[in-house]
């Protein structure tokens, strides 16, 4: 039987803008910021994993567990550097977890980042699409300006025409997470508000982003500053670092499972390695579909929300859709999904999306988030991230410490 292993602290950054703070910073800011949360110092970490994409691309930096080992504690202690496009951070989370395991410590850090703004918070829209690109099958980027766009556009209009889906079922995710990203003080669109009518109307900022495909500006995630970090603890680390049980949350399930890049040839819309990751942690935590009642799912674009709810078993194949305009995914739903606004609305720091999916699920479990976000009775949770075209999963589930 495995070691169960707890979440003893979380932290992250405000999600959007980073401005001249450069990578070794962020990297020191994360780990010690949360060690700041639970008042113990970072040689207390026996073990580390750091998730970020474009840093190399973006950055021109490499070697990111060196970073990580240069915060004073940290030096000469099993580190490593993880990349699994935008599940990296969530691999993060499965490499400090696996570590712990095997033996090589009681207490470990994951932290995951994206520095994809310039020092005066701009960014390069087309270089970002470009290098976002390198994450899709050398087959499928011909003729694709923003490739990532381009294929969930694809994804989008086949989800649409299979299961007989408007495009204002998929907007109307996206207005239910702009709401909630109103009370999360964490999200990069928290100022910004929109209604069902601005979602699909065809002005502004708002574009179709591909010729004759569906997708629109209101369906996309956000190209994002921001990094979080999670401390992990098995019993022996929570009495190593003096933290009571009862004030953590146990990550009772986790799996990874990866389909294939190219995304033609394979179902996508049922997409195999997602739902046996899923599978795979419900399995391990003991509990059903039906017992989670909070989730965070990876929306990169609005599509994948619903996706996402059928992943999760909450709703069934083609319905995922129907469960957020029905309601049933809004705060004081059956099961509230991305209460944090999830990416579209909270924003999209890639290397730190998996880790703060999991931080904010945690939250939910230990009623830490605003009043207006907190889903009620609130005792098992699940979370879903991905990389690239629905290619790499990471799936957890979580219950309170008992």
């Amino acid at each position: 039987m495995r070691k169960p292993v707890y979440i003893a602290a979380y932290h992250q950054s405000k999600f959007g803008k980073l401005m001249g703070m450069s990578v070794p910073e962020i990297v020191a800011n994360a780990v010690k910021e949360v060690c700041d949360e639970i008042k113990a110092p970072p040689s207390a970490i026996d073990v580390g994993s750091i998730g970020a994409v474009c840093n190399i691309s973006l950055n021109s930096q490499g070697l990111l567990s060196g970073l990580m080992a240069a915060v004073p504690g940290l030096a000469a202690k099993p580190i490593e550097s993880v990349e699994n496009a935008c599940a990296s951070g969530g691999q993060a989370i499965l490499s400090v977890i696996h570590k712990l395991l095997v033996g090589d410590g009681e207490v470990g850090i994951a932290v995951g980042y994206e520095k994809m703004r310039d020092a005066e918070g701009k960014m390069d829209g087309k270089r970002i699409g470009e290098v976002l690109g390198y994450f899709s099958h050398p087959d499928e980027r011909g003729g694709k300006v923003f490739v990532f766009p381009h294929l969930f556009a694809e994804v989008m209009r086949d989800y649409m025409a299979t299961h007989k889906v408007r495009e204002e079922d998929l907007a109307q995710i996206a207005v239910i997470e702009y709401g909630n990203a109103k009370y999360n003080p964490y999200a990069q669109m928290q100022k910004v508000q929109i209604t069902l009518e601005q979602a699909m109307k065809i002005e502004g900022i708002n574009r179709y982003v591909v010729d004759g495909l569906p997708l629109k500006t209101y369906d996309c995630s956000q190209i994002t500053d921001g990094y979080a970090a999670m401390i992990a603890a098995t019993d022996e680390g929570l009495k190593k670092l003096g933290v009571h049980k009862g004030d953590t949350v146990q990550i009772a399930g986790y799996a990874q499972a990866t389909d294939p890049l190219l995304k033609g040839g394979r179902d996508v819309l049922n997409p195999c390695a997602a739902k046996t990751a899923m599978n795979k942690a419900y399995y391990m935590a003991g509990v059903k579909p039906a017992d989670v009642n909070v989730a965070e799912v990876h929306d990169c674009f609005s599509v994948m929300g619903a996706i996402g709810a059928e992943v999760l078993g909450k709703a069934e194949y083609g319905q995922g859709a129907r469960y957020w305009t029905e309601g049933k995914a809004s705060v004081g739903g059956e099961c509230p999904i991305n209460t944090s606004g999830g990416l579209i609305a909270k924003g999209h720091p890639i290397g730190a999306t998996g880790v703060a999916m999991v931080g904010w699920a945690a939250w939910q479990l230990q009623g830490k988030v605003p009043a207006e976000l907190q889903a009620k009775h609130a005792k098992v949770a699940a979370t879903f991230n991905i990389g690239g075209p629905i290619c790499a999963s990471v799936c957890t589930v979580l219950k309170p410490a008992s």
